[in-house]
This record gives structure tokens, C-alpha cells and sequence, in this order.
């Protein structure tokens, strides 16, 4: 069979992960930082795209990767209008929702912008996005909140959970199609998924702080604390939105939002940090026994990932309350550069169907 070249572009709030797969083995793999002051002149993250593709072609001409050899650029999905899982060619329409940002928006925006540029320069390549953070599959019911103003959507960590949920299907020689498989990501932001049968019916909506607290984000907050203090007259709204994104969680407690410096503190006998840590690990288990009812007690595995599933303290927290569920696997890391190439990799061998961005 011939070889296939991929690139997956993977943007983040402070870093740009790129990298150039042949078949299933990755040549070339850079994590580009950006410092604060290198982005704090872009009003919107939009803004930064020049920035962000400048230095793309810069690491991928420092390592001698020839991007006429690529069949596919494949970015990571951003904020676009609800949609299936699965991999989607990047179109007008989409280029229109992720550049004007009506839906919102992230770093992950710029993924499939990045990868439709680039594509303009070779010959044989398209441009591909991949579970995006919106995918949703949901249940009716699970959009129901309690008021009829507010409803819950789907937004989380799509991409890496669906990976490792088939990464899990292949190891036991199932399928993800089914499998009932609760999945755990502990990252920045934490979202804790329901899935049955290949779709996740129900999520916290991690992004804006549903569910668990994060390195990060407050988590579901006591509701009219939180009414009472947006009426207080003592804060602004993006103060108040600070709060709950980006400066909630452990950087509100301990004032870190790295969970191995959180990790170093309890390590070293620190009450508070152990404390709080714990309470975010507990956090998690009670999502974890959410979706286990969701799914009708009926879970085949419960998975966790990301990059705080490295903390074996951590995880033993979890574990030691969900135990009896189901059997739990851990999968550290993210898995979503690999992700991203292994779906562009079937579509140029004619093995995935494209959707339709509309």
C-alpha cells in the first residue's frame, strides 16, 4: 500500500502542536510555545492565525518537511455549530463559523483555518477537521436543565475521548459500537462522558465549568451564591466569568494551575493543597458515578485520561471510591495528535466517509 503523508495541526491557549505522520508512524513531532507577551497584542484569537501558520512552516522547514509530500493537513475542530462526531472536509461554511466565531471562542478555532491555508499551496492535499469540541450526540433528555431558558450542550474533550474509548475497543478486540464506557478527562478543563454505544449521550460541560472543578475552572458553583454575587455590585461580568473559567479551581485555592506543582506540594506535607486536591479528585468520582446512571448501570470500563491521569496519587483517589463499578483503565496523556492523523489516514485510503459541514 502506499505511504501516506499526514500533518495534524493541534492549536492551543498557549501552544501549537503539530505533526507529520507516514501511515500510522509519526516523522516529526514539535510542541511551539507562545508566551503571554507573544499574544498579548491579538484581541481575538482569531487574530493570531498569521502568527500561528508563520511558525508552522518555520519548524516544518527547519526539519526538512517538504509539505507538497502531504495528502492531508488535519486540524483540531473548534467552537461551530453542534455537529455528529466524525471528519468533516473543511468548507465555507465552516471556514465562515470559525473566523467570525458565532458559536464562540477557542484557540482550536484556528485548527481548521491553519489547515485550509495551508492546502492552498499543494497540489494533492484537502483539509480535514476531527471531533471537534462540540460534537454532539445527546439524549433529549440529558438537554433538560430545570428552567426552560437554559439548555445543557454538549462540549468537551471530544476528540481524545472518543480516541482512547477505541484505543480501549481494539485492546480487548471489540467494538467502541458495542461497548457502555464512562471516560474521564483531566486536563485544564475536566469532562467526564457517558458513553453508549459509540456515543456519548451525556458530558459535563467542561469549557464553561460544568461538573468537577479543574486546574482552572470552578465547576458547577451553589447557583444563587453565585446569582448573589453577580448582583452584589463588587464585580464586572468578565470578572465574574474569570472566576468560573481560567481562574477558578486549583489556581483560585493554591494559585497554580499546574496540577504536578499541586502534586509537589501535597508530596511535601502541605495540608491545604492535599486538601483541596483531594476534593477535586472526589469531585470526579461523583461525576464518574453520574454517568454510571445515566447509563443505566451498565458500564463495561471506566477510562481515565488526560494529563493529570499521570498523578498516580491522583488517580488513586478516584479509584478508590468507583472501584466497584466497573474495571478502570488509565490511559495518561492525550492522545490527539495521533487522532487527528489516523482519521486523516483512512479518509485518503477510502476507508472513513467524509461529513458535510452546513
Amino acid at each position: 500500500m502506499k505511504d501516506v503523508r499526514i500533518l495534524a495541526v493541534n492549536p492551543g491557549s498557549t501552544s501549537t502542536k503539530i505533526a507529520v505522520y507516514q501511515n500510522t508512524d509519526p516523522v516529526f513531532l514539535k510542541n511551539i510555545k507562545h508566551t503571554s507577551e507573544e499574544l498579548a497584542p491579538y484581541a481575538k484569537i482569531t487574530d493570531q492565525f498569521d502568527l500561528r501558520k508563520k511558525v508552522i512552516l518555520e519548524q516544518l522547514q527547519e526539519a526538512d518537511m517538504q509539505i507538497t509530500d502531504l495528502q492531508a493537513v488535519v486540524g483540531r475542530g473548534g467552537l461551530l455549530k453542534p455537529i455528529p462526531s466524525g471528519i468533516y472536509e473543511v468548507n465555507e461554511a465552516m471556514i465562515a463559523d470559525l473566523q467570525n466565531s458565532p458559536f464562540g471562542e477557542h484557540a482550536s478555532n484556528l485548527g481548521g483555518l491553519i489547515a485550509h491555508d495551508l492546502v492552498s499551496s499543494m497540489p494533492s492535499a484537502r483539509a480535514y477537521i476531527v471531533d471537534p469540541i462540540v460534537v454532539d450526540e445527546f439524549d433529549d433528555i440529558a438537554r433538560i436543565t430545570g428552567h426552560p431558558l437554559f439548555t445543557r450542550v454538549s462540549i468537551f474533550h471530544a476528540l481524545n475521548q472518543k480516541a482512547v474509548a477505541r484505543e480501549y475497543a481494539r485492546s480487548i478486540r471489540r467494538k467502541y459500537e458495542d461497548l457502555n464506557l464512562i471516560v474521564a478527562h483531566l486536563g485544564g478543563g475536566i469532562t467526564i462522558g457517558a458513553h453508549r454505544k459509540g456515543q456519548v449521550i451525556d458530558v459535563n460541560q467542561g469549557l464553561d465549568g460544568e461538573g468537577p472543578f479543574s486546574p482552572e475552572r470552578s465547576g458547577t458553583l451553589p447557583v444563587m451564591d453565585l446569582v448573589r454575587l453577580c448582583f452584589s455590585g463588587k464585580y464586572q461580568q468578565k470578572e465574574v466569568q474569570k472566576m468560573v473559567k481560567g481562574e477558578g479551581g486549583l489556581v483560585a485555592y493554591l494559585g497554580t494551575n499546574n496540577a504536578y506543582d499541586v502534586e509537589k506540594m501535597v508530596d511535601a506535607g502541605n495540608a491545604e493543597a492535599e486538601l483541596i486536591y483531594h476534593a477535586m479528585a472526589y469531585q470526579v468520582a461523583k461525576f464518574i458515578g453520574e454517568m454510571y446512571t445515566v447509563l443505566k448501570c451498565e458500564v463495561d470500563a471506566i477510562l481515565i485520561t488526560g494529563g493529570i491521569a499521570y498523578d498516580k496519587g491522583f488517580v488513586n483517589w478516584i479509584q478508590e471510591r468507583v472501584y466497584k463499578l466497573a474495571p478502570i483503565h488509565i490511559y495518561p496523556g492525550e492522545d490527539e495528535m495521533r487522532a487527528l492523523a489516523i482519521n486523516g489516514l483512512m479518509v485518503v485510503r477510502g476507508e472513513l466517509d467524509v461529513k458535510v459541514y452546513a
